[in-house]
């Protein structure tokens, strides 16, 4: 069984309410939610403190057999600690699951076939877990004196003639999943042989913004197939 747990906090310092902001016709969560019940392999959970998130998410069709408790809840609290307290929980309850998809209601851009697409990917590739990640342009630098460029500035790269070694990605914050011993051993997301999940690039929007919901709505409202 593969546990997948949607964290979704009551509070928000960028955007008040974020979880249950409305985002092309439905409470942000709700994407998240949809996407995972569609796939039959997933124990489709949501980890809240607050009341009115569980009652959302539940008429969504997610579980939320308790609420999180408040020292979970803090704005400084690690994603880690709210995972594991899922894991003992629903191991208590129903059996200890085998790996865990952890979903980012706040990055809720995610293709029909995305999810789906994670698990067997995991299951061929035989990672321990797994990132999902969109491709960059090469041309990042870092602040240092003197600054550092990730690519050789002497032999500038064109986008065609990059390889697998030189292709640069950035974390989505959108999917992770994880062999369950991973959590319980490194108290971490990401540990032992950690796997690439190349997603699309629209598949990368985070809401922090006004501006970045104003694109997640255009995105998951399209009529382009998903």
């Amino acid at each position: 069984m593969t546990l997948c747990v949607i964290p979704a906090r009551g509070g928000s310092k960028g955007v008040p309410r974020k979880n249950l902001l409305d985002v092309g016709g439905k409470p942000l969560i709700v994407w998240t939610i949809e996407q995972a019940l569609a796939v039959p392999e997933l124990d489709v959970l949501v980890s809240t403190d607050d009341e009115e998130i569980a009652g959302v998410a539940r008429a969504a069709g997610a579980r939320v057999p308790w609420l999180r408790p408040a020292e979970l809840a803090r704005d400084t609290t690690p994603t880690e600690p709210v995972v594991r307290h899922a894991i003992e929980q629903v191991t208590a309850e129903r059996g200890r699951p085998d790996a865990v998809m952890l979903l980012q209601a706040t990055s809720p851009v995610r293709h029909d076939d995305t999810l789906g697409r994670a698990l067997a990917e995991f299951a061929d590739t035989g990672v321990d877990s797994m990132v999902g990640v969109v491709e960059q342009p090469p041309f990042i630098w870092q602040a240092g004196d003197p600054p550092r460029a990730a690519y050789d500035v002497a032999a500038r790269p064109r986008r065609q003639d990059l390889t697998d070694e030189t292709r640069r990605y950035r974390e989505t914050g959108s999917l992770y999943l994880t062999r369950t011993d991973v959590y319980e051993q490194h108290d971490n997301r990401l540990g032992g042989r950690i796997g690439l999940f190349v997603m699309a690039e629209d598949e990368g929007v985070d809401i922090d913004t006004e501006l970045d919901v104003a694109l997640a709505a255009r995105l998951l409202t399209a009529p382009s197939p998903r």
